[in-house]
């Protein structure tokens, strides 16, 4: 294997092109975070239904992404170790995310050719199973997409390379919130959903072959045979693995927490701001108890993409400057500052949450943290890694990210289905609540960076 300092320092083209695949990967899941919800409200699930279909995320994170991660590190073909998984995984969520927002066909067409009477949450079952499908294979491809920071990138580069994916996750979930609304308000066309998840597999699947043609990667078959670290770690178990993991730095269980924590704060908006804006900001009762008009669905869903545009908007407008303000102050301290705006946005978020301009500003401010999660505690666990484990290392630290957003599957899809609001025989759900317990887990996790050394 091609040590660090072998490597050759990425230029501006080099870095757009490794980080193009990337976006096409957030095209997909920020089309899946926005529109799951509406898809799966229509088929008729409640609020902790649809909080426990996303159980699919984090369960696809923890089991796929360590597991692919270790097998990426072994995997010796003319391709790479990394490539063969980016662009299966893209391909495959490519054909769930057209596949998904048809559910209710697809339970028809079951019914019809196997002449069996699929029962009616039949589309429900569907449309479950195809989450689990896109959020696995997105993990496929996600996993050895970090890994590969190490493997092609010098390490004195891997903030900035981090950073360029943050610059991707913006770009990309702004590209894919604002297609909707610009032509509603440009062309007065409405973009049905299943549009819309068909632009998002094509953007992946294109965005990610893209990457695979233009990063090289050294062939495993000649670079890594017979390469003693690449030997040495084959053989250990992934619980050997996960055993080294924690032996790597003091800090590294640190950096851990600080994931645990962020996440559980991450998920309460990535989960929860499209019903938020629905059903809080524009009022309207709950889909699946009762009937409203499709016309007030599309404004407050194409509101939600708005919101989820600006927020990632800003993400990729600060990420550069995030990295390079981490290489002369510190990782450290510019997550800080980037998560405490974060929470200053999410209290704000929860106070002025009946404000079409307010909830707008706040969810730009939280665009800051954003970026910063993206980046900057990879960046940190990137100076502990040794070569030949980037893969496993990724795919373990990846269960402090997956981990949590189990808590806010179940407990906190549990608080907000119990929180019921009864206006005129209308059903409706306190979704405010999530931000309150956003904000106050983006505090632990900053409490705990500040114990955090920085070599």
């Amino acid at each position: 294997m091609t040590e660090n300092n072998e490597l050759k320092r990425f230029t501006t083209i080099n870095f757009l092109n490794f980080a193009l695949g990337f976006l096409g990967l957030q095209f997909a899941w920020q089309m899946r975070i926005a529109l799951s919800e509406p898809v799966t409200s229509s088929l008729g699930a409640s609020p902790l239904l649809y909080s426990l279909i996303w159980l699919a995320g984090p369960f696809s994170g923890m089991v796929v992404q360590p597991i692919i991660g270790v097998l990426s590190d072994k995997t010796k073909s003319r391709f790479g170790r990394r490539r063969p998984y980016l662009l299966g995984g893209a391909l495959i969520t490519a054909l769930a995310l057209w596949a998904f927002p048809h559910s209710a066909g697809i339970s028809d067409f079951i019914s019809k050719i196997c002449h069996f009477n699929m029962p009616a949450w039949g589309g429900l079952l569907i449309a479950a199973l195809l989450i689990w499908v896109i959020d696995a294979c997105i993990n496929i491809a996600q996993g050895p997409y970090r890994s590969l920071i190490p493997d092609v990138v010098p390490k004195e580069q891997h903030a900035q390379a981090n950073s360029y994916i943050s610059l991707a996750i913006g770009l990309g979930s702004v590209v894919a919130m604002a297609v909707a609304p610009a032509l509603k308000f440009f062309f007065d066309y409405q973009m049905s959903i299943s549009a819309q998840f068909v632009m998002a597999g094509l953007a992946f699947a294109l965005a990610m072959l893209w990457t695979c043609l233009m990063i090289r990667e050294k062939s495993t078959l000649q670079d890594n045979e017979g390469a003693s670290v690449q030997n040495e770690e084959e053989s250990k178990s992934f619980w050997q693995s996960m055993k080294e993991f924690f032996l790597l730095s003091p800090e590294v269980k640190k950096i851990c927490t600080m994931q645990f924590f962020t996440w559980i704060g991450m998920m309460c908006l990535l989960i929860y701001v499209t019903p938020f804006v629905m059903h809080t900001v524009y009022n309207i009762p709950d889909i699946a108890a009762n009937p409203v008009a499709q016309s007030l669905k599309d404004t407050a869903q194409n509101y939600a993409l708005i919101c989820l545009a600006v927020f990632n908007l800003v993400c990729f407008l600060v990420a550069i400057p995030i990295g390079k303000l981490a290489d002369k102050f510190g990782n450290k301290k510019v997550h800080i500052i980037s998560m405490l705006s974060m929470i200053a946005a999410y209290l704000g978020l929860a106070f002025f949450r009946t404000s079409n301009v307010a909830v707008l500003g706040f969810m730009a401010l939280s665009g800051i943290g954003w970026a910063s999660v993206c980046a900057l505690p990879f960046a940190m666990l990137s100076k502990y890694i040794k070569p030949g484990t980037e893969g496993s290392v990724m795919g373990i630290f990846n269960i402090f990210i997956a981990g949590p957003q189990v808590f806010v599957c179940t407990l906190v899809g549990w608080l907000i289905n119990a929180s019921v609001i009864s206006n005129a025989g209308n059903i409706n759900h306190h979704y405010e609540y999530t931000f309150y317990i956003g904000a106050a887990c983006l505090l632990a996790a900053v409490a705990v960076t500040k114990m955090i050394k920085e070599g």
